[in-house]
């Protein structure tokens, strides 16, 4: 029988499948279900810095408080949400034997990145980090947007003993280096992409609308390229997420040098028990090939580190003869 074990953020992993951070994990009960269901490790769904803040301004509006209630309202709201998280981590670790991650999407650094060290000490085995903000204020130049990445990450890694990870957007005027920045600051781990809300216009209500939150097979090229690039070139753990939906993605992205998957979408869809599915498919692939472990050929088509041009940094068509 292969070995499906694998190293992520240096936690042993029964499997390279990790349950991305959704309402797949949004509860205890969640969190088990995926790993009876076979996961090697499940992010936790992500506790929202920005939609706290919003809402606890909503609640000092509306009920026009003193300034020292005011302040009161805010300092409850946010150690009542946080509690929620923290029982949240407590919970799930009680419930199962793999990893479980708290997920974080913090938008500035400061005094709400203290939250890291409560769920490193509530038991986390890991912090993932969701760092981003569409890059559409035009007095903000790169650097600032690099600026609050670096940041936020410094500010968690100093507050925290467990490994850190950040999952990024590709919205950087120079990803490869901004990735290496990243693993340079401290990041154990970078999972390529964080999937965003896309919006859609509806033509007949003349109205903007969420659009499909779901992904396709056809978006895993973006990260499996990018997988391949940085794999070698970087010294942290590379995860593939976004538009995995079968066991040939998982392959792929483990053959692009990923140190795991992160799957979301296909199990909305399937049900958690798809990932047995995956599982057994990654397996009877690496029987046909010969393959004991997935060290055996993890980042065989991964860009090696000294090559300077590969068929991955290709971004024309070439012309046919």
């Amino acid at each position: 029988m292969s070995d499906l074990s694998t190293t992520y953020l240096g936690l042993e992993l029964r499997n390279p499948i990790v349950v991305g951070s959704s309402g797949l994990s949004n509860s205890p009960k969640k969190v088990e279900a995926c790993a009876r269901a076979g996961a090697g490790a499940v992010v936790l769904k992500s506790i929202f810095e920005e939609e706290i803040n919003e809402e606890l301004q909503k609640i000092a509006r509306a009920n026009a408080w003193y300034p020292e209630a005011a302040d009161y309202v805010r300092s409850y709201g946010r150690q009542n949400a946080v509690s929620h998280y923290l029982d949240l981590i407590y919970k799930s670790k009680d419930l199962v034997e793999i990893p479980v991650i708290a997920s974080i999407h913090c938008v500035s650094p400061g005094a709400w990145t203290e939250f890291a060290s409560r769920a490193d000490k509530a038991g986390a085995d890991a912090i993932e980090l969701n760092v981003f903000m569409l890059p559409t204020d035009t007095d903000l130049g790169p650097s600032d947007y690099d600026k609050i990445h670096i940041d936020i990450l410094q500010d968690v890694k100093s507050k925290v003993d467990v490994p850190v990870c950040m999952k990024i957007g590709t919205h950087f005027s120079s990803l490869a280096r901004m990735a290496m920045i990243l693993s340079h600051y401290g990041a154990d781990g970078l999972v390529l992409f964080n999937r965003f809300l896309r919006m859609d216009i509806d033509i007949d209500d003349l109205s903007l609308v969420p659009g499909n939150p779901f992904s396709v097979p056809a978006e895993t090229l973006v990260p499996l390229r990018w997988v391949s690039l940085l794999s070698k070139s970087i010294n942290c753990d590379i995860v593939g997420t976004t538009g995995i939906h079968s066991w040939k993605e998982v392959v792929k992205h483990l053959l692009a040098g990923a140190s795991a998957v992160q799957i979301c979408s296909c199990l909305y869809q399937n049900g958690v028990e798809h990932i047995g599915k995956l599982l057994s498919g990654v397996e009877n692939w690496m029987d046909d090939k010969g393959f004991g472990s997935i060290d055996q050929f993890r980042g065989k088509l991964a860009r090696k580190a000294e090559r300077k041009a590969t068929a991955w940094e290709r971004v024309q068509y070439m012309k046919e003869e």
